[in-house]
C-alpha cells in the first residue's frame, strides 16, 4: 500500500496538478486511515493483530520513507590536464532537502556508474563551510579517497551539517564534492550516473553528461 502511495505522490507532484507538502498531507491522511481499518478489522500481515503502537509506527515510517527526498539544485565539474587530454576529475553537486526535515547524510550512500564499472562511495567524515575559499580548491578536496566523499556548504545557518551531519531545514544547501577515480574521469562525450541513497526514503539519481569543449574549465553536467 506504502509503494502504491507513494507512486500517487510522484505522478501528482511530477504533473503539476499539487505541491509536494500537500502530497504529503494527503498520504499521511490516507495511511492513518488505511492502517486505522486494519486495527479495527484485526488484519495483519504476521499474523498479529495491529495495535495503536503499531498504527504510529507504521505511520512515522511511512512518511519517512515518503518525505526523505533530497533535491538537486546544481551539478558540475572541472577539467584538469592538459588542452589536449582535458578530463573532469572532480565533480560537485548541490542538494537540499525538498521540505523542512532532518536527514543524516553521514548515511548517505552513493554509486557511480560509467557504464564499464560501477563504485560505491561512502561519507568520509568531513562537512566544511564554503567560506571565502573556492569550490574547487577548497581544502577539503585533499581528504578525499577514490571511495569516499565529503560536503561544502553553501548555506547552513545553525551548522547542523558541519556540526552535526544533519540537514534539517529545506534551506539548507551543500555540495557533495567527489574526486573522481581515474578510470571514472569524464571527457568530451562521457556520460555518468550518479545515484544517491538515503537511509529511509527515496534514492535519487542523477545523470552526468559532458557536452561542452573545455573553453572554460568548469562546466555544468
Amino acid at each position: 500500500m506504502t509503494k502504491i502511495l507513494l507512486e500517487i505522490a510522484i505522478y501528482m507532484n511530477n504533473s503539476g496538478s499539487i505541491g509536494i507538502t500537500p502530497v504529503i498531507l494527503l498520504l499521511a491522511v490516507m495511511l492513518i486511515g488505511v492502517t486505522a481499518i486494519s486495527v479495527i478489522s484485526g488484519d495483519t500481515t504476521d499474523g498479529e493483530p495491529f495495535t495503536g503502537v503499531d498504527l504510529e509506527e507504521t505511520v512515522e515510517d511511512a512518511l519517512n520513507e515518503i518525505t526523505t527526498y533530497l533535491s538537486i539544485k546544481d551539478t558540475i565539474g572541472k577539467y584538469y590536464g592538459t588542452p589536449h587530454n582535458y578530463k573532469i576529475e572532480r565533480i560537485a553537486i548541490m542538494i537540499s532537502p525538498l521540505v523542512s526535515q532532518q536527514i543524516s547524510i553521514s548515511d548517505l550512500t552513493i554509486k557511480i556508474d560509467n557504464g564499464e564499472d560501477i563504485r560505491i562511495l561512502t561519507y568520509n567524515g568531513s562537512a566544511e563551510e564554503i567560506g571565502s575559499n573556492s569550490l574547487f580548491k577548497h581544502y577539503i578536496w585533499d581528504e578525499l579517497t577514490d571511495n569516499t566523499y565529503g560536503y561544502i556548504t553553501t548555506h547552513d545557518k545553525d551548522n547542523s551539517i558541519t556540526v552535526f551531519d544533519t540537514i534539517n531545514s529545506n534551506t539548507d544547501m551543500a555540495y557533495i564534492v567527489i574526486e573522481l577515480p581515474s578510470s571514472f574521469s569524464m571527457k568530451k562525450g562521457d556520460d555518468m550516473t550518479v545515484t544517491l541513497f538515503p537511509e529511509t526514503g527515496i534514492q535519487k539519481t542523477v545523470f552526468l553528461e559532458v557536452l561542452d569543449l573545455p573553453i572554460n574549465k568548469v562546466i555544468s553536467l
